[in-house]
């Protein structure tokens, strides 16, 4: 059925195409059409660039999102950053910049305040015509957190009218099973106050399937196979108000409750057969049922004083996030179904997280001169119970799994930033600090480690305008990135019987330093990047021959250069056809100690991207999206070359105010991940990961009301994404 739908897609697509032509030509006089033959006949096209305004920012693309032919299919902002080029979106809806980056997402200059989850969630909520523009900086000067090694900051539209307004999005997703997002925003303005909730409640199911192929240390062949299925439902509320105190005086409050109720189902198997794979050596099944709950709790102050060339700005924040989880791991002979072991395990973490910041600029001539301080403080606190099932039948307390760990941070961060401009030429110079001190506590293995130390961050970015048409940028700036909780938590998050990850407390940080150059001829925006990071944080793996028990441990490397090329032009074929093509290069060396030997290889890889839309008689829009990415991996993994084809169709109603979205994502479901060991002498295993990304969706969204505000977003800090 699935299959016959996707080519019925596609052949619904082509026959749009085969239209699209007839269309423009019939709508067009033939005296028009015979003096611009180049834009009616494919064979004969000439390529012109089309009227999309992009344009550097410091260095950074910056793109129009409301009115772009090329986000007006896409059903969310989430899947307009997947179009948007320089950003990439996985299987799990991460969001990846300048390579692997993970980037802070900052909304109107701050960044907003939300978990992970809770970020993609909100993302989702907001519709591509709200959005002014994005602006994707791969090189954050000295002003912002040292986390940040890049930003997507997101600009919204500030059309301001007394009233009230509102808008409700639905969005399905259908295969085997389906997913279902709902938002409702509300907002109301009056001269001096404005209003707003945003109400959220999103429920279904998603699957994801693994498999492994493993040559033992006895020669024998291992087969892992899991299928997981989850039932999630997320509530959200997010309600606030800004006050307009006068003229100089603005002071907003949010507070936002998040819940998420996660129920997980997982089986697996594992198959281990001799070396001819005749024999049956094991033969077993796993079951492994889950229930996982969040609850998150936020608030945000927010004030600012303006009085002509001065500005200065106040901003806090409070957030509590606790995690539940309980789990079963039974794991039977698959031809007795007697049960071979049986363990439980009760996780129970809280993070709760403190910051303030003030931040104070003046104009003084032509320059611009900003300060800022910050202190943030968080606690976490995990506890990790297992009990395992007894030849007596009854369930023993198991020390050797169960854990408890605390982690305890304060940072103070200061700045000071200079800009200025010389006619064409613009220079941007900036120096931070920030002193860390930390302590974890793994308590069950009475492991305690204090750190503290201080780091001086310089930035420097040198922007000259050679006329409207071209622009040159080039920028410097050295970072720091600190292990994420979960990465120094000592205990293990299983995968299978047989393959789990543990963190270490002992992570140190690393350090970024890195040169970017950004050129722009009219639309036409191409960037190179390249650096060298120190103490990289990363995960090996670790076979254990006796036990066939495979660990993936965090380490710090000594040392990684890269390099990154990207290109993006937007093209227009025709009136009703118009192309984006996006090249990204990457060059990636590791040096690589593992198990008494050092890997370093020159791993080269790209990714092309083809963004086409069709523009049709009666308002329709029909998108094409396709995606391919070579071969690539590091200094231990290859990941072999993946694709994938996206297409959508859009409609708006009533002047505008309702609109129609239908399409299919991953149409030819080939967007799973493979990777396979390079050394076999080490070990042979070679695993594929797969998501239900290939989905049909269907969206709506509705606007009503008779203003026009857009009211404030709230904030976020550098340590809530650590919280991930």
């Amino acid at each position: 059925m699935i299959i016959k739908l996707r080519l019925f897609l596609f052949l619904v697509l082509f026959g749009f195409l085969g239209k699209a032509q007839e269309v423009s030509r019939k709508k067009v006089p033939d005296s028009v059409v015979q003096s611009q033959p180049s834009t009616t006949d494919i064979s004969e096209v000439i390529i012109r660039s089309a009227p999309r305004k992009v344009k550097l920012n410091e260095g950074n693309l910056v793109m129009p999102v409301s009115g772009n032919k090329d986000f007006k299919t896409s059903v969310n902002l989430l899947d307009v950053l997947r179009k948007a080029p320089g950003v990439s979106i996985d299987q799990e809806d991460g969001i990846f910049i300048g390579g692997r980056i993970t980037p802070a997402i900052f909304i109107d200059g701050k960044a907003v305040v939300m978990s992970s989850q809770e970020l993609q969630i909100y993302l989702r909520s907001l519709s591509p015509e709200i959005v002014e523009s994005i602006e994707i900086n791969t090189n954050p000067s000295s002003k912002y957190d040292a986390e940040f090694k890049g930003i997507i900051d997101i600009r919204l539209k500030k059309n301001i009218s007394l009233g009230w307004k509102g808008s409700y999005s639905g969005n399905m997703y259908v295969n085997k099973f389906n997913y279902r997002e709902n938002t409702l925003n509300l907002s109301y303005n009056t001269n001096n106050v404005t209003y707003n909730v945003q109400i959220g409640y999103n429920e279904g199911i998603s699957t994801y399937r693994y498999s492994a192929l493993q040559k033992l240390a006895s020669t024998d062949m291992m087969r892992t196979n899991a299928y997981q299925k989850d039932d999630a439902k997320v509530y959200a509320i997010l309600t606030g108000a800004d006050f307009r105190l006068n003229d100089k005086n603005r002071l907003g409050i949010n507070l936002r409750h998040n819940f998420r109720d996660n129920m997980r189902s997982r089986d697996g198997s594992l198959f281990t057969t001799d070396k001819t794979e005749t024999q049956t050596v094991l033969n077993t099944i796993s079951e492994n049922p889950s229930n996982y709950r969040q609850d998150n709790l936020g608030i945000t102050t927010d004030y600012s004083y303006q009085d002509k060339e001065f500005k200065l700005s106040f901003l806090g924040n409070y957030l509590s996030v606790q995690n539940k989880q309980k789990d079963d791991f039974i794991n039977r002979n698959r031809s007795s179904t007697d049960i071979l072991s049986y363990w439980k395990s009760d996780l129970f973490n809280k993070i709760t997280i403190y910051t303030t910041q003030i931040d104070a600029s003046q104009k003084i001539g032509n320059a611009d001169i900003e300060a800022g301080v910050k202190y943030s403080f968080s606690d976490t606190h995990n506890n990790i119970r297992y009990d395992t099932l007894s030849v007596e039948n009854i369930f023993v307390f198991d020390p050797s799994r169960s854990n408890i760990f605390s982690y305890r941070e304060k940072i103070w961060a200061g700045y000071l930033a200079y800009r200025q401009k010389f006619d064409k030429l613009q220079i941007n110079a900036g120096l931070r600090f920030e002193n860390t001190n930390s302590i974890s506590d793994a308590v069950t293995i009475d492991s305690t480690v204090t750190r503290n130390y201080l780091r001086w961050l310089p930035s420097l970015s040198l922007s000259y305008t050679f006329n409207p048409s071209s622009e040159l940028s080039v920028s410097y700036s050295k970072r720091t990135t600190r292990p994420v909780f979960s990465q120094l938590n000592p205990f293990r998050f299983y995968f299978s019987p047989l393959n789990y990850w543990i963190g270490n407390p002992y992570l140190q940080p690393s350090f970024t330093s890195q040169i970017k150059a950004s050129f722009r001829y009219k639309n036409w925006i191409t960037s190179f990047t390249v650096g060298k990071e120190k103490d990289v944080m990363t995960r090996y793996p670790l076979y254990n021959p006796e036990t066939n028990v495979l660990e993936y441990l965090g380490t710090n490397l000594p040392y990684r250069n890269f390099a990154i090329l990207e290109t993006s032009l937007p093209i227009k074929l025709t009136n009703w056809w118009n192309i984006t093509a996006q090249l990204s290069g990457y060059y990636n060396y590791e040096f690589r100690p593992y198990l008494d030997e050092v890997f370093a290889l020159n791993i080269y890889n790209y990714e092309i991207r083809l963004n086409q839309v069709f523009s049709f008689s009666k308002g329709y829009t029909v998108n094409l999206f396709f995606n391919y990415e070579s071969k690539t991996g590091n200094s231990l993994y290859i990941i072999k070359p993946r694709y994938n084809v996206d297409v959508s169709v859009q409609k708006s109603w009533f002047d505008n105010k309702l609109n129609t979205k239908i399409g299919y994502t991953n149409l030819l479901d080939s967007y799973d991940q493979r990777l396979e060991f390079r050394h076999k002498q080490i070990m042979d295993n070679r695993f594929t990961h797969w998501w239900d990304s290939s989905r049909l969706f269907v969206s709506l969204s509705y606007n009503f009301g008779t203003s026009k505000y857009q009211v404030k977003e709230i904030q976020k800090t550098e340590e809530e994404n650590r919280t991930r």
